[in-house]
């Protein structure tokens, strides 16, 4: 009778309703968030970043704010090729959309070569090393000149003809050189010593240079009558 009675109610137009329309609910509910999400955050609008690069920074803004955009230089960079205040880079890219008021990040062209001080690396570093760290900063290397010390040790730097010191601001346009051991430590010459024997064979000849001089006898009585 129990089992009749459930299988009734299980079969019942009335519950197959109400689950139905519990669905239905739940997905008008799911596309109804989505919709309003879109409407609020406008997805799918966006406004088309320009390419910014190799333009004037002031001209740039200009060009942003009338789309809606604004910009701020967040650093410096140089190219001697390009003139001041010419953008070298920028972020995001040209190509991506963004909403209205988004910030666009770019970095301009320094009017005059950035100057750096020069690293701790004269007497503290291997050739490799501040070869390294010098062109990692912009620094241009000339072949560096070598003196009597341990090999490829840093013993100096040399800019224009002068030498650096650590902390030296040097601009990055002025060509470094840097002076390293070339291994020799100025180890005296191998001295070939020599006995008494070679030294006569070789100096002498192996002949007495000398004469004996004989003393010749002198008569008192002679010397007395000189006299």
């Amino acid at each position: 009778m129990k089992a009749k009675d459930f299988l009734r109610k299980f079969c019942s137009l009335y519950l197959w309703g109400n689950l139905l329309a519990m669905a239905l609910f739940v997905v008008g509910l799911c596309f109804g968030v989505n919709y309003g999400l879109e409407v609020y955050t406008h997805h799918g609008e966006g406004i088309e970043i320009p390419d910014l690069v190799n333009m004037r920074a002031s001209n740039a803004r200009v060009l942003l704010i009338e789309k809606g955009l604004d910009l701020v230089v967040a650093d410096s960079g140089y190219n001697k090729r390009l003139p001041a205040d010419c953008i070298l880079a920028q972020s995001p890219g040209p190509g991506m959309k963004v909403k209205a008021g988004r910030v666009i990040y770019v970095t301009i062209n320094s009017p005059s070569s950035p100057s750096f001080p020069i690293p701790d690396l004269i007497d503290n570093s291997s050739y490799r090393e501040a070869e390294a760290k010098l062109t990692s900063l912009g620094f241009k290397l000339l072949p560096p000149k070598r003196i009597t010390g341990e090999r490829d040790w840093v013993y100096g730097i040399i800019s224009r003809g002068r030498h650096v010191n650590t902390g030296d601001y040097v601009s990055i346009e002025s060509p470094l050189t840097l002076i390293i051991g070339n291994g020799q430590y100025g180890e005296e010459e191998d001295i070939d010593y020599m006995d008494a024997d070679e030294i006569e064979q070789q100096y002498i000849g192996g002949q007495d240079e000398f004469e004996e001089v004989e003393t010749p006898n002198v008569n008192v009585d002679d010397v007395s009558d000189v006299q």
